[in-house]
């Protein structure tokens, strides 16, 4: 069993940072391809960026293109969600995600294991 702890967010001003981390427990996490999804109020969840097993390949939500970056730390677990210039529109319950299965997380990946998502608000 693989557990996701999320944490990081908060609330902040518009054009502002964060940084969500999301910590693994159970089995080895280097080999899962790793995730990051939102879900706005009142809107469905959305992929937000994922990262392949090795870190070497990532993959983004067109919006979020070039303001966020997601990387991994194998040695501790965890993978990040980098988020600069944030938007009113990035407001969000932000989810970690992990696949047990295949090499890459890309937006139509489905996920096998979910975290319990860490509230970013951004105020305009």
């Amino acid at each position: 069993q693989v557990q996701l702890v999320e944490s990081g967010g908060g609330l902040v001003q518009t054009g502002g940072s964060l940084k969500l981390s999301c910590a693994a427990s159970g089995r080895s996490f280097g080999t899962f391809p790793m995730g990051w999804f939102r879900q706005p109020p009142g809107k469905e969840r959305e992929f937000v960026a994922g990262i392949s097993r090795t870190g070497g390949k990532t993959y983004y939500l067109d919006s979020v293109k070039g303001r966020f970056t997601v990387s991994r730390d194998v040695t501790k677990n965890t993978v990040y969600l980098r988020m600069n210039s944030l938007k009113p529109e990035d407001t969000a319950v932000y989810y970690c995600a992990a696949r047990s299965l295949g090499t890459e997380f890309t937006s139509i990946s489905k996920p096998d294991y979910w975290g319990q998502g860490t509230q970013v608000t951004v105020s305009s």
